[in-house]
Protein backbone atom coordinates (compact mmCIF):
# COMPACT_ATOMS: atom_id res chain seq x y z
CA UNK A 1 0.00 0.00 0.00
CA UNK A 2 0.97 3.89 -1.02
CA UNK A 3 1.51 5.64 2.52
CA UNK A 4 1.99 9.48 2.78
CA UNK A 5 2.72 11.39 6.17
CA UNK A 6 2.45 15.20 5.52
CA UNK A 7 3.43 18.13 8.53
CA UNK A 8 2.19 21.67 8.18
CA UNK A 9 6.17 22.08 7.25
CA UNK A 10 6.15 19.48 5.09
CA UNK A 11 5.74 15.85 3.64
CA UNK A 12 7.97 13.95 5.82
CA UNK A 13 7.54 10.37 4.05
CA UNK A 14 5.39 9.00 0.66
CA UNK A 15 6.44 5.66 -0.61
CA UNK A 16 5.11 2.23 -0.47
CA UNK A 17 5.08 -0.40 2.88
CA UNK A 18 3.24 -3.15 3.88
CA UNK A 19 2.02 -2.18 7.40
CA UNK A 20 1.08 0.56 9.33
CA UNK A 21 -0.08 1.40 13.33
CA UNK A 22 -1.21 3.85 14.73
CA UNK A 23 -2.82 5.89 17.96
CA UNK A 24 -6.04 6.03 17.40
CA UNK A 25 -8.32 8.03 19.51
CA UNK A 26 -9.89 4.64 20.97
CA UNK A 27 -6.99 2.77 20.43
CA UNK A 28 -4.25 1.70 19.10
CA UNK A 29 -4.87 -0.18 15.34
CA UNK A 30 -2.51 -1.84 12.06
CA UNK A 31 -3.57 -1.25 8.51
CA UNK A 32 -2.41 -3.73 5.94
CA UNK A 33 -2.75 -3.77 2.22
CA UNK A 34 -6.28 -4.04 0.97
CA UNK A 35 -7.54 -2.57 4.13
CA UNK A 36 -11.43 -1.09 4.15
CA UNK A 37 -11.65 2.44 3.91
CA UNK A 38 -11.18 4.45 7.17
CA UNK A 39 -11.18 7.93 8.17
CA UNK A 40 -9.76 8.51 12.17
CA UNK A 41 -8.79 11.01 14.53
CA UNK A 42 -5.03 9.96 15.48
CA UNK A 43 -4.07 10.74 19.15
CA UNK A 44 -0.48 11.76 20.97
CA UNK A 45 1.63 8.74 20.07
CA UNK A 46 3.65 6.93 17.59
CA UNK A 47 2.77 5.82 14.11
CA UNK A 48 5.30 2.69 13.32
CA UNK A 49 5.86 1.99 9.54
CA UNK A 50 6.75 -1.16 8.68
CA UNK A 51 8.11 -2.50 4.96
CA UNK A 52 10.79 -3.56 3.37
CA UNK A 53 13.82 -0.69 1.64
CA UNK A 54 11.98 2.35 3.24
CA UNK A 55 13.61 5.05 1.94
CA UNK A 56 13.87 8.58 4.25
CA UNK A 57 14.82 12.10 2.98
CA UNK A 58 17.81 13.17 4.68
CA UNK A 59 16.18 16.13 5.35
CA UNK A 60 13.51 14.61 7.80
CA UNK A 61 15.73 11.68 9.08
CA UNK A 62 15.80 13.41 12.30
CA UNK A 63 12.51 13.06 13.04
CA UNK A 64 12.20 9.41 12.78
CA UNK A 65 13.43 6.05 14.70
CA UNK A 66 14.66 3.73 12.68
CA UNK A 67 13.33 -0.07 13.74
CA UNK A 68 14.71 -3.24 12.37
CA UNK A 69 11.78 -2.96 9.49
CA UNK A 70 10.81 0.44 9.34
CA UNK A 71 10.54 3.50 11.44
CA UNK A 72 8.58 5.43 14.47
CA UNK A 73 7.35 8.50 13.82
CA UNK A 74 6.09 10.34 17.65
CA UNK A 75 3.09 12.96 16.87
CA UNK A 76 0.73 14.97 18.98
CA UNK A 77 -2.13 14.24 17.26
CA UNK A 78 -3.38 13.92 13.33
CA UNK A 79 -6.02 12.98 10.87
CA UNK A 80 -5.97 9.46 8.65
CA UNK A 81 -8.04 8.39 5.63
CA UNK A 82 -7.28 5.49 3.74
CA UNK A 83 -9.05 4.62 0.65
CA UNK A 84 -7.95 2.19 -2.61
CA UNK A 85 -4.70 1.08 -0.72
CA UNK A 86 -3.62 4.66 -0.08
CA UNK A 87 -3.11 5.95 3.39
CA UNK A 88 -2.79 9.88 3.90
CA UNK A 89 -1.93 10.85 7.44
CA UNK A 90 -1.84 14.31 8.29
CA UNK A 91 0.24 14.37 11.72
CA UNK A 92 1.07 17.22 13.82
Amino acid sequence: MYLEIVSPEATLFSGEVTSVTVPGINGEFQMLNNHAPIVSILKEGHVKVDGNNIQLEKEVEAKFTKSDKGFWLAINSGTLEMKDNKLIILAD
